[in-house]
């Protein structure tokens, strides 16, 4: 009788855990990815953009956080601090969810995307890298191309809100 007892209550325990995960990560403040920013060149002018354009390159645009003068603090906006939070978050359920912090902060950007857009953006997370590669490597001939190739997938993948 005893160990049915505490078998009921480990299996209780554990459904509890689970419920307390999924809350989480449904209820948790959305986490606001960094998307790409691109730096376009069209008829000598410099724009950035977070949409691509052909021919665009991929810029870093991680926020830095800036130093105040008098106390030699760090300042961090509420942007930087939601991210910490989403990292920490992360990582602490990181054994019960398998991902880390970056594969997490996809994960929620994707959450509400349907299955078929969900299966898109993982196609292009591969098809991607490749056709960076393929820009950086074409020929003089097949560049146009590889820049056309290369833009499509993006625009597919910001449209999709990947």
């Amino acid at each position: 009788m005893r160990l049915l007892s505490n078998r009921r209550h480990a299996s209780l325990g554990q459904s509890k855990r689970s419920l307390l995960l999924l809350a989480l990560v449904c209820c948790s403040a959305p986490a606001f990815a960094q998307k790409p920013v691109y730096r376009c060149e069209t008829a000598g002018r410099v724009s950035y953009s977070d949409a691509p354009c052909v021919g665009a390159t991929e810029i870093d645009a991680t926020p830095t956080q800036g130093m105040d003068k008098m106390t030699g603090k760090s300042r961090k906006g509420q942007d930087v601090q939601r991210a910490e939070r989403n990292a920490a978050f992360a990582e602490a359920f990181q054994p019960l969810t398998g991902m880390n912090a970056d594969e997490y902060r996809v994960y929620q950007r994707r959450f509400k995307l349907s299955p078929a857009d969900k299966l898109e953006c993982a196609r292009l997370d591969n098809h991607l890298p490749g056709l960076k590669k393929s820009v950086q490597t074409a020929a003089a001939n097949d560049l146009a191309q590889a820049e056309v190739d290369l833009y499509k997938a993006r625009k597919r993948f910001h449209d999709l809100n990947c």
